[in-house]
């Protein structure tokens, strides 16, 4: 059963329940009430809801009691569909479907709008249906027309399981919004003052970074260096005969001069302070909770982004004020070594396959190809999959493609596709941005194969010196690595969706919460008495997203969870 809803204001809303096809299966129906209809409609029958956008639709709805076990969501299905056509960037919203899917212009999408932020008085009014019945109208004619055009694309099946795995993570992330990160202020300001000195008055540097400050200047021989610019930098050390390209971390860690390691530190130190400081924490964290907002399908890849709080970027430093409530734990999972197992996965390499089912991937590939050295063995095979070509890394990539032949061989077609202009799919059919207008300009003239389409083995990599050859080459370093980055976010977005529903179906009074994601890790937050049942869902998940995503594929994937009551002891 499939039910097509609008939300209107002041909680009410309209219904109307379709059939398989999308088409409209009885009457509109009007709810004063929506959330308590979606509820009944939820307990009695467990409908697809179709809505315009999940992030739009859901939150009033989950506030007032009513969780949905599935749901479609047009906004997120109508980016994959206009990317599998090759139309990467344009409006994707309600309005701009409905328009596109009649022939007529195509509006733009309205502006993101914070989530606690009200309409403005006289706010200009959004382009698009101009009422809750022409809303619903929309709604409906939009989901038929997706079912239509998935149905016509180059893999209906797996594209249907990656819009359905991006509408259960759009409900996902709602959700861990609503329930939020489980964190200690008083255990977060401990950190910072571990780290910076005691909380600074409004405007001035904590006094660690002060002090380093002051040393980094004595570590020049006393002249005043601010250590916040680069360009200030380089002159001092070039003053001191040291010639840098650069201050980035990489560079200067490199460097034999005493002001070197302090400036690694306050760098270090200053972005925690700009990042996860007390504006931060003030910001941030209210009730013993931190509730970002995610962005499902924020990322090019399908990974998440989000809006507001670096949610997806806890550094070490201030893991330790994520703590469990009394009598709750943190199971926290990550999956091992992911990409390298999605690309034994996608290219059907037994033999990277077996190296990836015996624990840890890189000890197995250094024994067997690498004389043990487990870290040469890592350069090589990230190095395969990200392009690096240069120095050392050429030529671990060269002996493991002697190794693994499919396996390098399939990341070197995603890449010589990119360098022609073609675009390159996931395992589940996300595609990657064409190339553009500038691009195919430099390169002189069109792309080398259409939206999804197979490059020309015999035309050869658009190589070459100059700005056109580093273009073609950046293109291919980006096409490598979509296939297996954006392929790893297939299997992650599965897995959430397969761990949202086991999490569901737990007997357990109160239910855990999901209430982190990232990549390739999860958090669930649950009562202590749960926590067996949960590892086990977590684990149970990680094996149907391999069974629906990789199907038959001999390669492994553990996700071993970790029970802790801080996450910093998860790691």
């Amino acid at each position: 059963m499939q039910v097509a809803v609008v939300p209107s204001r002041g909680g009410a809303g309209l219904l109307r329940a379709l059939t398989e096809a999308g088409e409209p299966d009885g009457p509109v129906q009007a709810a004063p009430d929506l959330a308590a209809a979606v509820a009944e409609r939820e307990a009695r029958h467990r409908p697809r809801w179709v809505w315009a956008a999940t992030a739009e639709a859901y939150p009033a709805l989950y506030a007032a009691g009513a969780r949905v076990d599935r749901c479609h969501d047009l906004a997120l299905t109508e980016a994959l569909l206009l990317g599998c056509a090759g139309r990467w960037g344009e409006p994707r919203g309600l309005a701009a479907a409905w328009a596109r899917q009649r022939g007529l212009p195509v509006p733009p999408d309205p502006p993101a709008r914070a989530r606690d932020a009200q309409p403005a008085l006289f706010e200009p009014a959004q382009p698009g249906p101009a009422d809750d019945a022409e809303r619903l109208a929309a709604v409906v004619g939009v989901y038929a027309g997706q079912l239509t055009r998935a149905a016509a694309t180059a893999t209906p099946g797996p594209l249907r399981l990656l819009v359905a795995a991006e509408s259960a993570s759009a409900l996902a992330a709602v959700e861990m919004t609503a329930a939020g990160v489980p964190w200690r202020a008083d255990r977060h300001d401990e950190l910072l003052a571990a780290k910076l000195g005691p909380r600074p008055p409004a405007g001035l540097p904590p006094a660690r970074l002060r002090e380093l400050a002051d040393r980094i200047s004595t570590a020049f021989g006393g002249r005043r260096v601010n250590p916040d610019s680069p360009a200030d930098l380089l002159r001092a050390f070039e003053a001191a005969g040291v010639s840098l390209p650069s201050t980035r971390f990489a560079v200067l860690r490199e460097v034999e001069h005493p002001a070197a390691p302090l400036l690694v530190e306050y760098k270090e130190l200053s972005r925690l302070h700009a990042a996860n400081g007390w504006a931060w924490l003030a910001t941030w964290v209210a009730g013993g909770r931190f509730r970002p907002e995610y962005v499902p399908g924020g990322v090019v890849s399908g990974r998440w982004a989000s809006r507001g709080g670096g949610a997806l970027q806890i550094p070490h430093a201030v893991r330790g004020a994520v703590v469990a409530d009394p009598g709750w734990v943190l199971v926290v999972a990550d999956a091992a070594q992911l990409e390298p197992r999605v690309l034994a996965a996608l290219a059907g390499d037994r033999g990277l396959a077996a190296a990836a089912g015996t624990g840890d991937l890189y000890t197995a590939l250094a024994g067997s190809t690498f004389g043990g050295d487990r870290g040469r063995a890592k350069i090589a095979l990230l190095s395969a999959m990200y392009g690096g070509v240069r120095g050392e890394a050429g030529a671990l990539v060269a002996a493991l493609r002697v190794r693994f032949p499919q396996a390098v061989g399939y990341v070197e077609d995603a890449a010589r596709a990119g360098e022609q202009g073609a675009v390159v799919r996931s395992r589940l059919g996300r595609t990657c941005p064409p190339p553009s207008e500038r691009w195919l300009a430099l390169l002189g003239g069109p792309a080398g194969a259409e939206a999804g389409g197979e490059a020309d083995a015999d035309a050869g990599p658009r190589r070459g010196g100059g700005v056109a050859g580093q273009a073609a080459r950046d293109r291919g370093r980006f096409t490598r690595n979509f296939v297996v980055q954006a392929s790893a976010a297939d299997w992650a977005l599965v897995l959430l969706a397969a761990l949202r529903r086991r999490l569901a179906a737990l007997d357990s009074e109160p239910a855990p919460e999901l209430v982190f994601f990232q990549h390739d890790e999860v958090v669930v937050h649950c009562p202590e008495a749960a926590a067996g049942a949960v590892v086990d869902a977590v684990t149970g998940a990680a094996a149907e997203a391999s069974d629906l995503v990789f199907p038959g594929t001999d390669v492994r994937f553990p996700l071993t969870p970790t029970v802790v009551t801080c996450y910093a002891d998860a790691k």
